[in-house]
Order: C-alpha cells, then structure tokens, then sequence
C-alpha cells in the first residue's frame, strides 16, 4: 500500500512586481492558510518517507509556513520538473519515487495537481470529494490518495482512492474565497 499526498502552494500575491512567475511570494493569506494546513496535518498524524516539491518561491515558502504548523521540517526534495507541470508530467515524477517509501508528499501548482488527481480517482457516481476536487483544488489544499500497489511506478489512472481532501476554509472558514 502507498498513500500519496498532493499539497498546492498557497495563495500568491499578484501585488509584487517580479519579472517572472516563478518567484511570486505568497500573500498575507497564503501565510497564514499554509500554517492552518500545517498544524492540520500535524494533528491528523501526517507523516512522510518522501518529500518532492516544484522549486517556486511561492512553493518554497508554502513549506517554510507549513512547516511552522506541522512542528517540523518536510525537507523537500526541489524537482524543477513539477513547476507548472502536466498531471503526465507529475505521474512520471511518482513513478520515481523511492521504492521504500510507503507515504509520499508532492507539493505543486495547478492545473496539473488537480488534473493528477482526477486522472488517478476513477469517477464513480455519488464520490463526493472527487466532485469536490473536480469543482476546485483551491489554494493550499491538500488531497490524500491510497493505492493498493508496491511500487510507486505502477500508480495508473483509476487506479487510486481518494482517502481525504482539505480545504483551507475547511479548517478556518476565514480562509475561504470571502474570507479576509
């Protein structure tokens, strides 16, 4: 058994005038959704063999404010190849994840993470969280998935469940699309 866990930065800030995408900050909001989302996991018992993570500076500092809530360090591995990466792209990225891993963290952008995990979650009638990452994968949240396999490169499409989905809102409704 392998459970995957897919974490999407946290909100960004459009406000500060970079020159290139990739080193957006996060906003006030996004700071304070990636501790919530931390200290979340903490109290859900998260934890991870391996951590993989796209290099952005709104990633980067999505782990540092995860990190605050959760108590400890995730110490990512930095793979260049998730930034803005395709859910196929994503899929050969799990598909070399350490074999002796049994729980991993992949912390990205969308549209690829949702894409992923709709690829990976068959679409049955009445799944409920499916829908809900179907409707949006918001800013910060956090999808759980389990597959009944040994290796990492035979995660498939369909082949997964989706064991949990966390919203920022979820954990505090001031987080959510109206919230300050």
């Amino acid at each position: 058994m392998k459970t995957l866990t897919l974490l999407r930065h946290a909100k960004s800030s459009w406000d500060d005038p970079v020159s290139r995408d990739f080193d957006r900050p996060l906003n006030a909001k996004g700071q304070r959704a990636a501790t919530v989302v931390g200290k979340y996991m903490r109290g859900a018992g998260m934890t991870f063999d391996h951590v993989v993570a796209s290099p952005a500076v709104r990633i980067v500092e999505t782990v540092e404010h995860v990190e605050q809530g959760y108590g400890g360090a995730l110490a990512p591995e930095w793979d260049r190849r998730i930034y803005l990466a395709s859910a196929s792209s994503l899929l050969d990225v799990i598909h070399e994840l350490p074999a002796g891993a049994g729980s991993a963290l992949l912390i990205g952008h969308n549209p690829g993470l949702e894409d992923l995990i709709l690829t990976l979650i068959p679409d049955r009638a009445g799944d409920t969280l499916r829908d809900s990452v179907e409707e949006k994968f918001p800013t910060a949240a956090l999808a759980v998935m389990t597959f009944d396999i040994d290796d990492w490169g035979a995660v498939r499409a369909n082949g997964g469940t989706l064991a949990g989905f966390i919203r920022p809102r979820d954990l505090d409704p001031a987080l959510g699309p109206d919230g300050g």
